[in-house]
């Protein structure tokens, strides 16, 4: 029986949008997030929020997340490097505002 590991990738990132992940950003977020096949978790960590699915629009509504504010994503699968990346560069671009 072959085993196999899967790897839990991680980063922290802070929100610079003035909405922070809220209405539009966030279903940015959630399109993005849905390309890929890994799990992807969310949470904010500013507000200690348990982690939610970060394909799941009322699960990043849920969490609260304001400009400012820190969030950790994790994404654990085949292409969660990939994912990791492109909502990284998502935030970083200010989800093209």
């Amino acid at each position: 029986m072959k085993t196999e590991t899967i790897e839990l990738l991680s980063t922290t990132l802070k929100i610079s949008n003035p909405v922070g992940l809220h209405a539009r950003p966030a279903a940015l977020f959630v399109q993005t997030a849905a390309q890929f096949e890994a799990n992807i978790r969310i949470r904010n960590i500013t507000r200690d929020t348990p982690f939610v699915d970060a394909k799941s629009i009322l699960g990043i509504m849920g969490i609260g997340v304001k400009q400012g504010h820190e969030v950790e994503i994790e994404a654990s699968g085949e292409d969660g490097e990939e994912a990791i990346k492109a909502l990284t560069e998502l935030i970083d671009n200010n989800f093209g505002e």
